[in-house]
């Protein structure tokens, strides 16, 4: 068996480089990878303008102490501009957004001066308040966002805010993914007496897509060694990663290490993990292959662990892993020291700092922990048996 830092290691070795570019509508952006630098053509905001409802004054006729009297000639609206240059003595009432006139370098809002008819009393003001400077927020030529960024809504505001109408991005990487064994049926099929529906196909098909994949569903695979021969060959020639499971542990009927050995290779197929230690890794083709665990727990984690960071860096992001925290166990965690062990477990913030406890049994086939858990406890390969109150680490979900 090897780590899982190893195994992690050696998969993100055989990805050598992130799917090409395609262009997309901003709209369709949303959840994708950055392709190129996005730089701003022009400064953000282009020019000063007012960041409230007010009056547009130059500096000088605001006075220090007391208050001032100013003629009030023009009103401008956000998206109008003025025309010709503010002379001393004169005020524009100025709404939030709007470019500042020429000659103005302060505005007043409106609810801390005094209107009278076509005169504007305005008091002491530090000069240059409530001014958004050109380029203030972005200025031209700046990287604005890197490549390999997942584009977010804020991005997407962002670039439409830069004039932008389409955007450059990686290609969603091609996943092939199909369940294994005589023991699974289709969810609303006739499940006999032995069967169970397939689940892992449906976690994994959301993990795949949540992780921005194109899912290429081949259903379920007998336990036939020519058709899963055929159907993997199939996969392999379509997708740029296959991903199965069930079928890589050491019974009589777990064919996937055979097969693959006959049409691909294998990198690795046990990592020093719990729940989850039959895996298989290794390539068929062009295409990279993961065989994961049957058990639902342990297909998820094993996913997590190594298909995501793969399809990441396949898909272009510059990011492979989620963030780890320390938090303080609320209940004692038995653990074998030699091998990385996963619990399911409940995070949440009290008194200033994170605690953490599991959801109960931790059996490799119990999926609702998954969903009653919202982070994995991570025990490294070096602990042993974990007391009440102790530090360890949490990923969450």
């Amino acid at each position: 068996m090897i780590s899982v830092q190893d195994g992690q290691n050696r998969v993100l070795a055989r990805i050598l480089g992130p799917t090409p570019a395609e262009i997309v509508a901003l709209p369709r952006a949303l959840g994708r990878v950055l392709f190129d630098d996005l730089r701003a053509p022009f400064d953000v905001p282009p020019s000063d303008n007012s960041a409230v409802d007010g009056y547009a004054v130059a500096g000088a006729d605001t006075p220090s102490h007391g208050t001032r009297e100013l003629l009030v000639i023009a009103d401008l609206p956000a998206g109008a501009v003025f025309d010709g240059e503010l002379a001393p003595g004169r005020a524009v009432r100025i709404m939030t957004g709007a470019p500042m006139p020429p000659g103005a370098d302060t505005v007043h809002p409106q609810e801390t001066v005094e209107r009278l008819d076509d005169r504007v009393r305005v008091s002491a003001l530090a000069r240059g308040a409530n001014v958004r400077r050109r380029g203030e927020d972005i200025r031209a030529g700046t990287i604005v966002v890197e490549p390999g960024t997942l584009l977010r809504p804020q991005e997407l505001g962002l670039a439409a805010s830069l004039g932008l109408c389409q955007i450059a991005v990686h290609q969603r990487p091609r996943v092939a993914l199909l369940s294994t064994g005589d023991e699974v049926v289709e969810p609303g099929a006739v499940r006999r007496p032995g069967q169970i529906y397939d689940a892992n196909r449906f976690t994994l098909r959301g993990s795949i897509e949540q992780c921005g994949g194109a899912v290429l569903d081949l259903g379920i695979v007998p336990d036939a060694r020519d058709e899963l021969r055929a159907r993997l060959g199939e996969a392999s020639a379509a997708a740029d990663m296959v991903v199965t499971s069930g079928g890589v542990s050491v019974g009589a009927y777990d064919l996937i290490k055979e097969v693959l050995r006959e049409i691909g290779t294998i990198e690795f197929w046990q990592v020093a993990m719990q729940p989850g230690r039959p895996l298989a890794f290794g390539g068929i083709g062009d295409a990279h292959f993961f065989g994961l665990p049957g058990n639902p727990v342990a297909s998820i984690l094993a996913f997590m662990l190594f298909v995501r960071p793969a399809l990441y860096k396949l898909g272009g992001r510059r990011r492979l892993f989620h963030e780890v925290y320390e938090a303080r166990t609320l209940e004692p965690m038995t653990k074998k020291a030699g091998r990385r062990e996963f619990k399911r477990g409940v995070l949440q913030m009290r008194e200033g700092r994170w605690e953490v406890r599991t959801t109960g049994p931790q059996g490799s086939g119990i999926l609702s922990s998954m969903v009653h858990g919202n982070c994995l406890v991570i025990l490294e390969e070096t602990r042993g048996d974990v007391a009440s109150g102790e530090t360890v680490l949490v990923e969450p979900f």
